[in-house]
């Protein structure tokens, strides 16, 4: 019997709803990154992308426990002298929402083009809305 390798145009993809309204965010992000990743099917190959769709909707309502909120620190760095830029997830939440859980499940998903690749099938949204009904997405009740 030889080992089975899924191949990536075989992949039959679904579209999943996760509902990040107060949920922890790793939980979400965790959740988000095993659906973009394909984990829970059993045709997972790590070196392909098996993976489904993945929309989050209503990212500014996501929770951060303890002290997180001011504590946190999210830094970037531009390459040029002066470069260093920081700001809380309090910060991020006022102007950009949906950043907090894009970064959150970039850190979960290979750091490489296969990542890049899977990256792409996740689309967040800030309030309760999506553009993506004609896909027929299915809700993904995180436990």
């Amino acid at each position: 019997m030889k080992t089975f390798s899924a191949k990536a145009q075989e992949v039959d993809r679904k579209w999943y709803v996760i509902d990040a309204q107060d949920q922890i965010l790793g939980q979400v992000a965790v959740a988000a990154a095993n659906l973009l990743r394909g984990k829970n099917k059993p045709i997972f190959t790590p070196h392909c992308d098996t993976g489904d769709h993945v929309v989050v909707i209503n990212a500014n309502k996501v929770r951060l426990t303890g002290n997180k909120e001011e504590n946190k620190i999210y830094t970037s760095y531009s390459g040029y002298v002066g470069g260093h830029k920081s700001e809380s997830p309090r910060h991020v939440r006022e102007r950009h929402p949906e950043r907090l859980v894009e970064r959150a499940v970039r850190g979960m998903i290979p750091h490489n083009r296969l990542g890049r690749q899977i990256y792409r099938k996740l689309n967040v949204y800030a309030g309760s809305e999506h553009p993506h009904e004609a896909q027929n997405p299915e809700a993904y009740a995180i436990s």
